[in-house]
C-alpha cells in the first residue's frame, strides 16, 4: 500500500449545464382490443346501475338522518394482465379525484384497480366519455376516448377494500376497534377540520391529535372497527386510503457485565474531546441516561428531549443508552483496552419517542419522528446533526418495499421540504428476533423483510454482518456459531423478496453480532455482541448490544467521523461516501453470489446491500486510489410553451491523468461512481404508477466510455426513462457491473466498471440528468421549477501500488497536501 494518505478531492470547477429532454417517458401501456359497440354499451349499463344504487343509498341515509357525503366513490377495474389508463380517470377541473391505484391477483393474474371520487353534480362525466366513445371519432378515425374506455373492464361502487392496500387486506379490523391511518385526499386545513369534526362529533370515535402532512395528502389516526370504517367512508368525501397503524418493536436486551466503574473512569481520563465541534448524533429511542461517566461529557441535559412530557427524558429501558455507547465510541471494547488518547469529534442529543410503559402505543410515528427532529433543530439550529433511529415496526409489513406514512415522513424530514435544510437520517433495517428463525440461517434472512420505516428512500438503512465467531466461555464449548466470519448476521433482515422497483435496502452492513447453536436450538451470547454503556450506572457501567441496533449506532459514529473530517460535506455526500466505500466480504460472495450475471449481483445487493463501509476508504485517498467529490444542483424541469418538460443535465469533465493511464496501457483499473440525492415524497398507492409517482425527481448518471463529448450528449438526450439492463442498447461502451435495473433504484445510485487503464483514459465525462418525478407531473403543486442538490462521487483505483494517480489529479485542481499516517 502507499505510505501516504490524502484528503478526498472536492472538485469545485464550473459545471457544464446543457439542455436535456428525454425522447421517451416510458413503455406503451398494454390495452385490450374491444368490440366498440358491445363494450361501450356494457360500461354504459354498469354506470347506469351504479348511479341508481348510489342515489338509493343517499336517500336511505337521509331518511334516518345519517351523514351523506357530497359525492360518490367508484372503482375502475382493468382486464387481467392489461393496464388501466388511470391518469385519464381524473378531471381536476371537475374536481374528480383519482385517490389510489392498486394491483390485485385474480386467478394468478394481475388486475389493475383505481378508486375515484366523483362530486355531486358531476355524475355524467364518465357517461359522456362512454357516449363519445360510441358515437364520435378522432381525426385518425379511432373512437374518441378509446385508450381510456378500452382499458376499463368493470365499474362499480367502491367498498372498504377499495381504500386498503391489497397486501394489507387481512389487517382490516373485524369487530374489535384498531388504530388505523386515514389518508385524506387533500392536505388543506379545511379538509382536516371537516374530517376531525365528523369523527369526534358525529361518529364519536377516538382520534389522535397529530396530523402528518404530505403533498396532496394528510394522515390522521382513528380507532375503528370494520363497521365504523365503512361508516367513515359513507360519511366523508375526503378519504383516499386506509392503512393499519404500525406498532413499534421492543428492544430489550439484558446482558451481564462484571467490569466496574474503574474501567470507565480510566477511559474517561483518556478522552480528548473536541469542545468546539458542532457535529452531533441525535438518538431517537427510549431516551438516553447521561449519569454514566462515559456519556456525561457528550450529552447535556438541555439536549435531552421527549415527545411527551409525561414520559420524561430518562431512558426507561436501556436501549437508547446502549445505542449511545456505540454512537460515541464506535468500538467501546477497543477504547477500553487501548492505552492511547481517544479523540472524540462529536456529541450527542437524545429524543425520547417511546412511551414509558413499554407498550406499543399506536401513535402516528411519522408525526412523532418529525416532531422529535424538529424540536432538536429549533433548540440548536447550528448543529450538523446525524439522526439515528433503531426503532422499527415489523408487525404490519407489506413485504414488497412500498412506502408507509412513517418511511415517507422520514423522506419528508430529510428532503428539507418543510425547512430547506437537508438532514442525514440513519435507520436500522430491523431484526430477525425469533431463535427458531436463526436455525434456518441464512434462508430465514432471505424471507424476512426489511422493516418499516427502513424502506425510506433518503435514509441510510443499516443491516448487520458479523466478524464475531469465537467464544471463550466453557459454557459454550459444545456449541458452534451460526454465521461464518464476515457473513451476514443471523439477525439481519433483507429486501430479497421485495418488488425490484423499490430501493436497495439495507444499503450497508456493520457489525451486529452472531448467534450460537447446538442440538437444542440457537442462542445469543455476550461474547458475540458489542460492548456498550448501561443505563443504570449505579448498578454497572457496561452492557451489550447486538443485531441491527448495534450496526445502526456504529453507522452513526462513522457518519459523524466523516462529517467532522469534512465540515462542508452535505448530508447527501456523507451518505454517498459510506455507500461508496462499502465492499462485500468474501464470505458474503460465497454465501449469496451465484455467478457473474447482473441478476446474480442483484440478488447479492438485495441481501447484503453494497457491503461493509470502510471509514478509511470513505475519508482518505492513496496514491493509487483517488476519490473525487462534486456537490452541485440542477433544475430538472421547466415550463415551455405551456407544458412541463425536463430541463437541464450536467456534464462533469473529470481531471483524469491521461498520460499516466495511457502509459499503464493494459493494466487493470476500477472506476466506481455513486450519485446521491434526496427526493421529496409523494406517498400513497397513487404515488408510483403513471404520472403519480413517489419521488419528486429522479436523477441518473452515465459515463461517456469511448464516446466523444458530442456523441455522448446525443446518446444521453436519446436516453429513455425505462429501466433496462441492456446497457449496450443505448450505445454505451461502458460495461457496468450492476447495470441499470439494479442501479436506477431509490435515490442513491452506484455502479462499478473495471477495464484497462487505456480505456479509462478517455472515460472522463460523467453526465447527470433528470428522469420523471411528481414535481413535473403534478405541476399544479407549484414545484416544477425547484432545483435538486446532488453529490457525485467518482473513484479510480489500480492495484499497481507504485503508480501515483493522486498527484497529477490534485495538481490539476489545486488541492491539498498529503496527511501522514
Amino acid at each position: 500500500m502507499s505510505e501516504n494518505r490524502y484528503d478526498n478531492l472536492f472538485v469545485n470547477n464550473e459545471v457544464d449545464s446543457v439542455p436535456y429532454t428525454s425522447k421517451l417517458t416510458g413503455r406503451n401501456a398494454q390495452m385490450p382490443d374491444r368490440d366498440r359497440r358491445n363494450h361501450g354499451l356494457h360500461l354504459k349499463r354498469q354506470l347506469d346501475r351504479l348511479w341508481e344504487e348510489a342515489k338509493e343509498i343517499d336517500e336511505s341515509r337521509s331518511a334516518v338522518s345519517l351523514p351523506v357525503r357530497q359525492g360518490t366513490y367508484i372503482e375502475f377495474e382493468s382486464s387481467p394482465e392489461f393496464d388501466l389508463a388511470s391518469k385519464s380517470l381524473e378531471d381536476r377541473q371537475k374536481n374528480i379525484r383519482l385517490l389510489n391505484i392498486r394491483q390485485v391477483q385474480v386467478n394468478e393474474k394481475t388486475v389493475n384497480k383505481a378508486t375515484v371520487f366523483v362530486p355531486k353534480g358531476k355524475e355524467n362525466a364518465y357517461l359522456k366519455k362512454v357516449t363519445d366513445y360510441l358515437q364520435e371519432e378522432t381525426k385518425k378515425g379511432n373512437p374518441k376516448n378509446q385508450r381510456l374506455i378500452n382499458s376499463i373492464e368493470n365499474i362499480k361502487l367502491a367498498v372498504l377494500e377499495s381504500f386498503w392496500p391489497p397486501s394489507h387486506i387481512n389487517w382490516i379490523p373485524l369487530d374489535e376497534p384498531e388504530w388505523c391511518e386515514i389518508w385524506l385526499s387533500s392536505h388543506d386545513t379545511q379538509a382536516e377540520e371537516r374530517f376531525r369534526t365528523l369523527i369526534k362529533q358525529t361518529l364519536n370515535l377516538p382520534i389522535q391529535p397529530e396530523t402528518l402532512r404530505f403533498p396532496e395528502r394528510s394522515v390522521i389516526l382513528v380507532k375503528a372497527n370494520r363497521k365504523e370504517l365503512k361508516e367513515i367512508i359513507m360519511s366523508s368525501a375526503d378519504i383516499a386510503e386506509i392503512r393499519k397503524a404500525a406498532e413499534i418493536n421492543s428492544f430489550f436486551i439484558d446482558m451481564e457485565n462484571s467490569e466496574q466503574s474503574e474501567w470507565a473512569k480510566e477511559l474517561s481520563e483518556r478522552l480528548d474531546i473536541d469542545s468546539d465541534s458542532n457535529v452531533c448524533i441525535c438518538i431517537l429511542d427510549t431516551g438516553v441516561n447521561n449519569g454514566n461517566i462515559l456519556i456525561e461529557p457528550f450529552l447535556k441535559d438541555e439536549d435531552r428531549h421527549t415527545y411527551n412530557d409525561d414520559w420524561g427524558i430518562d431512558d426507561h429501558s436501556g436501549h437508547g443508552t446502549r445505542m449511545a455507547g456505540v454512537s460515541i465510541y464506535g468500538d467501546l471494547k477497543d477504547a477500553l483496552e487501548s492505552s492511547d488518547k481517544i479523540k472524540i469529534y462529536h456529541n450527542l442529543e437524545s429524543s425520547k419517542i417511546i412511551p414509558l410503559n413499554g407498550e406499543n402505543d399506536p401513535k402516528l410515528y411519522g408525526a412523532i419522528t418529525a416532531s422529535a427532529v424538529s424540536n432538536q433543530i429549533i433548540s440548536k439550529p447550528e448543529k450538523k446533526r446525524i439522526v439515528c433511529m433503531a426503532v422499527t415496526a415489523p408487525k404490519y409489513e407489506t413485504g414488497d418495499g412500498s412506502p408507509s406514512s412513517w418511511s415517507a415522513a422520514i423522506d419528508e424530514i430529510t428532503s428539507g421540504a418543510m425547512d430547506e435544510e437537508k438532514k442525514l437520517f440513519i435507520v436500522s433495517a430491523g431484526n430477525i428476533n425469533e431463535s427458531n428463525e436463526w436455525q434456518t440461517y441464512p434462508e430465514s434472512n432471505l424471507t424476512l423483510s426489511v422493516q418499516n420505516p427502513a424502506q425510506s428512500w433518503n435514509a441510510l438503512s443499516v443491516g448487520a454482518y458479523t466478524e464475531k465467531t469465537e467464544v471463550e466461555s466453557r459454557q459454550y464449548e459444545n456449541m458452534e456459531v451460526v454465521a461464518p466470519n464476515g457473513g451476514l448476521s443471523p439477525f439481519s433482515s433483507t429486501s430479497f423478496i421485495w418488488d425490484n422497483k423499490w430501493p436497495i435496502k439495507p444499503e450497508v452492513l456493520l457489525e451486529g453480532g452472531n448467534a450460537l447453536k447446538d442440538s437444542f436450538g440457537c442462542y445469543t451470547s455476550e461474547e458475540l455482541s458489542s460492548l456498550t454503556t448501561f443505563y443504570k450506572p449505579f448498578e454497572r457501567h457496561f452492557d451489550y448490544i447486538n443485531a441491527t441496533s448495534a450496526a445502526t449506532a456504529k453507522a452513526a459514529w462513522m457518519a459523524a467521523e466523516i462529517q467532522a473530517k469534512y465540515p462542508d460535506a452535505w448530508p447527501e455526500t456523507i451518505r454517498g461516501l459510506m455507500i461508496h466505500s462499502a465492499e462485500w466480504t468474501s464470505a458474503m460472495k460465497e454465501q449469496f453470489l451465484d455467478g457473474n450475471k447482473k441478476e446474480d449481483y442483484r440478488k447479492l445487493l438485495r441481501i447484503c446491500g453494497y457491503g461493509v463501509p470502510d471509514l478509511n476508504r470513505a475519508i482518505y485517498c492513496l496514491n493509487n486510489s483517488v476519490n473525487l467529490i462534486l456537490q452541485s444542483e440542477l433544475q430538472p424541469y421547466d415550463k415551455v410553451n405551456g407544458s412541463y418538460k425536463t430541463k437541464d443535465m450536467h456534464m462533469h469533465e473529470l481531471p483524469w491523468p491521461k498520460d499516466v493511464l495511457l502509459n499503464l496501457g493494459e493494466k487493470k483499473v476500477k472506476m466506481k461512481v455513486t450519485l446521491s440525492y434526496f427526493i421529496e415524497p409523494g406517498p400513497g398507492e397513487i404515488g408510483w404508477k403513471n404520472r403519480y409517482r413517489y419521488p419528486s425527481c429522479l436523477l441518473r448518471f452515465d459515463v461517456n466510455g469511448t464516446d466523444t463529448k458530442e456523441s455522448f450528449l446525443r446518446r444521453i438526450n436519446a436516453a429513455v426513462e425505462v429501466d433496462d439492463d441492456d446497457v449496450d442498447s443505448s450505445g454505451s461502451s461502458v460495461k457496468w457491473l450492476y447495470g441499470k435495473q439494479s442501479r436506477h433504484l431509490g435515490s442513491v445510485h452506484t455502479d462499478v466498471w473495471e477495464g484497462t487503464a487505456a480505456e479509462l483514459a478517455t472515460s472522463n465525462l460523467v453526465g447527470v440528468y433528470p428522469a420523471i418525478g411528481w414535481w413535473r407531473e403534478r405541476a399544479w403543486l407549484g414545484k416544477w421549477n425547484k432545483t435538486i442538490r446532488y453529490s457525485l462521487i467518482v473513484s479510480i483505483t489500480t492495484e499497481a501500488e507504485t503508480v501515483d494517480l493522486y498527484t497529477p489529479i490534485a495538481t490539476s485542481i489545486k488541492t491539498t497536501v498529503p496527511i501522514e499516517n
